[in-house]
């Protein structure tokens, strides 16, 4: 295993991981905490949702009598992400513009892995650590969610999965996923087109009529897929939508979720001979910490030490996290450097990748120290 952060970093990317094919990867960091004195096991998440790899879960004994201080990052990347060619220009990595970078997350991964063997390596005494790198994280978070939350111990952790190294995400939202099918009615377009019940201008009144995007400063909503018809001559009888939505707020939550589906209600009931399925599900749960809280001020500290500027915010996305909390364990998102992430732009600075390793490193000296 490289001891440079950016080395190690550049090894990781160029492994190909996208969503439920994360088996090189895991393989690779087996080797790699194995080397650094961690017990190491691979749960069977990669059966349950057709994957061919398992959430990685590894313990490194300390000599610190106390509850271990847990590490996650997620190791799959989105599409496309196979035969990622970096390019080193003035202090940054980027893609060639085929493909990402592959920085959400291996930049978290990179800098927690090379965090703690630092910290192993000095020799120093430190607490236990814990460390959760997980499968499908892009798709719907299936590895934490799969994951046996109980082998946790540690008093509290951090995801590391975000952007700005010093930005801490201390709240993310919960979110519903919707899906709705509207049915119409066949029919000739060019010969009886009144015999039939057009389908995709019912769900086009129904969108139209749901209170899309950002709803408040804790709220947004949004229908990101459609479809339906087969040919231009047939009044089409069935259109499929899915979107969803997202607060901070479960009553927020489950007040727009309502209304998104109260706008297909009235818009089926205008239409004689259409209707309508739906479907809403909770992924994940929300969570927020105080900045009060101790993973926030041990983070604050260790930022300060470095010199680092610190900024704690609520997110708007789902991780990891969001599963970890619902479960027990607190744990806030820490940012790594990535930088227009699931994009072929995608770019992260070269000092971000120093910085994140120390932050992990700082993290731990401080846990171990502290009564």
């Amino acid at each position: 295993m490289s001891n440079d952060v950016i080395q190690y970093f550049l090894e990781l990317i160029a492994i190909d991981s996208e969503s439920l094919d994360e088996r090189a990867m895991m393989d690779r960091l087996r080797a790699d905490l194995e080397s650094l004195g961690a017990r190491v096991e691979e749960d069977n998440t990669g059966k349950s949702i057709n994957g061919n790899a398992g959430n990685l879960y590894a313990l490194i004994p300390g000599k610190i009598d106390k509850k271990p201080i847990l590490f996650c990052s997620h190791v799959d990347t989105v599409r496309p992400g196979i035969g990622i060619k970096a390019i080193r220009e003035n202090g940054i990595i980027r893609t060639d513009g085929t493909t990402v970078l592959g920085g959400d997350d291996k930049s978290g991964v990179a800098e927690i892995v090379q965090g703690i063997r630092r910290i192993v390596q000095s020799g120093q005494d430190h607490a236990p650590i814990e460390i959760l790198f997980t499968v499908a994280e892009e798709i719907g978070l299936l590895g934490a969610k799969h994951f046996d939350k109980n082998k946790l111990t540690s008093a509290f952790g951090y995801a590391f999965d975000s952007h700005r190294v010093g930005e801490l995400d201390v709240g993310a939202p919960a979110q519903n996923s919707i899906k709705i099918e509207i049915f119409g009615k066949e029919a000739h377009a060019g010969v009886e087109p009144e015999k039939g019940v057009n389908a995709i201008r019912v769900a086009s009144e129904a969108i139209s009529a749901m209170p899309l995007g950002r709803i408040d400063h804790e709220t947004t909503c949004n229908i990101g897929i459609i479809g339906g018809g087969t040919a231009t001559n047939i009044v089409p009888n069935r259109v499929l939508a899915m979107g969803e939505a997202r607060s901070h707020n479960a009553a927020k939550l489950e007040r727009v979720t309502a209304q998104m589906r109260q706008a297909v209600e009235d818009t089926v009931q205008k239409h004689e001979g259409a209707s309508y399925e739906w479907t809403a599900k909770q992924e994940y749960a929300s969570f927020r910490i105080g900045d009060e809280q101790q993973p926030v001020q041990l983070a604050l500290e260790a930022l300060k030490n470095l010199g680092i500027k610190s900024e704690t915010k609520v997110g708007g996305g789902g991780s990891d996290a969001n599963i970890l909390n619902a479960a027990g364990t607190q744990m806030i998102i820490c940012g790594t450097g990535m930088n227009k992430v699931h994009t072929v732009d995608e770019d992260i600075e070269e000092e971000e990748l120093k910085r994140g390793a120390a932050f992990v490193e700082e993290l731990i000296r401080l846990y171990s120290q502290g009564e």
